[in-house]
């Protein structure tokens, strides 16, 4: 098992900025929704339209799931395929207005435009607080450690 810590983690999950969130509907189906995020006090913010359906899953059921990708490649032969390495966690959503969040963390995920009233109206803050271990997958592992996937695989907590 590939020995990763939580500093590591969070390394990892502010270099990146997509993520495919997890969650379940009312009617208990699973669902999945790729996200934009950015971390702040270990936590991942995502906005969103307040009509959109994954905001109307997490305010039933805020159980989520979390899973970051991270593109895997060979410098210089891009054409080689290497599977992505993963974070994974879960966690609970909180559905959020802007001014519910700080300045610096609305000016990250809506890029200016958070100061349209329009946008302030229509739009919602999906924050999600890790809850549980991290799994990884090819985290602070080289591309050829990767091919051993007991040793690829890593497991830490997270949350405070």
């Amino acid at each position: 098992m590939a020995e990763i810590t939580a500093e590591q983690v969070w390394d990892e999950l502010e270099k990146n900025l997509f993520a495919v969130l997890g969650m379940v509907t009312a009617d208990n189906e699973a669902r999945t929704s790729g996200v934009v995020y950015v971390v702040n006090n270990h936590k991942l913010y995502i906005g969103s339209d307040k009509k959109a359906w994954k905001v109307k899953h997490l305010a039933q059921n805020p159980s989520v799931s979390v899973t970051v990708p991270i593109a895997k490649r060979i410098p210089f032969m891009p054409w080689v395929k290497i599977p992505a390495a993963t974070i994974t966690f879960s966690g609970k959503a909180a559905i959020l207005t802007l001014d519910d969040i700080d300045a610096k963390t609305r000016q990250a995920l809506f890029r200016g435009l958070e100061n349209k009233d329009d946008v302030r109206e229509t739009s919602r803050i999906i924050e999600v607080t890790p809850e549980s271990d991290c799994i990884t997958y090819g985290v602070g592992v080289s591309l050829m450690g990767m091919r051993d996937t007991a040793n690829a695989r890593g497991r830490v907590r997270i949350t405070e």
